[in-house]
């Protein structure tokens, strides 16, 4: 399962997140798109909305392959971890957001759900 991957928020988000038989995995990016342009509002993903979804979803992939690919300039580019337990993964992310890195808060609010549905968990 991932938490979140490059692609996630229109490809804004700086992180590759899941988890492994190694461990939680998280890859950072040494790069952030810079649009050409503003992205064009969101669009909820829902049976009568499918259609619109997909041509903003086109749209998106179109500015992404045209953006600009500039360096992140954080110490953590181009880095990955392995975490062996979800706590550990939590203070990962926690440090990465604490120092600038972006990616949704969902992955932060997913990870502290998991841990009060079942404690702590250890890589499979």
């Amino acid at each position: 399962m991932s938490y979140c991957r490059w692609s996630s928020d229109d490809f804004l988000c700086d992180l590759y997140c899941y988890e492994s038989a190694q461990g939680f995995i998280t890859y950072v990016a040494n790069t952030r798109p810079v649009y050409l342009e503003a992205l064009p509002p969101e669009i909820p993903l829902r049976e009568d909305t499918l259609k619109s979804y997909m041509e903003r979803w086109d749209k998106v992939m179109d500015m992404h392959h045209a953006a600009e690919k500039v360096p992140i300039g954080l110490p953590m580019d181009g880095k990955d971890f392995c975490d062996k337990t979800l706590s550990d993964f939590l203070q990962t992310l926690k440090m990465l957001k604490g120092m600038g890195y972006r990616f949704p808060d969902s992955v932060i609010e997913a990870v502290e759900e998991e841990m009060r549905a079942g404690g702590e968990k250890h890589a499979r």
